[in-house]
């Protein structure tokens, strides 16, 4: 991960995205469902696992307690694959 402005279409941010939809499809939550529970349009949902919306660190957080995640462990996670 040398680059710090890494594309949307890179491996970590396609592993990501998955990851993010992996989790919600496991709690059986529609798109809908988890912008309800996190309380934006499902919209932001379909853009963010579209690769079409990039989070923030604190939309990261957010979207990761949504989907009952812990933040530390993903980005733990993001550090073994791509550090």
């Amino acid at each position: 991960m040398k680059n710090l402005r890494l594309s949307i279409h890179s491996a970590e941010h396609i592993w990501l995205r998955e990851r993010l939809l992996k989790q919600r499809l496991n709690l059986g939550l529609s798109q809908r469902a988890l912008g309800e529970k996190m309380g934006v349009l499902y919209s932001f949902i379909g853009k963010v696992e579209t690769g079409d919306r990039r989070l923030d660190i604190f939309e990261f957080i957010e979207y990761c307690r949504g989907l009952d995640l812990e933040p530390v462990e993903i980005l733990s996670e993001i550090e073994q694959r791509f550090g």
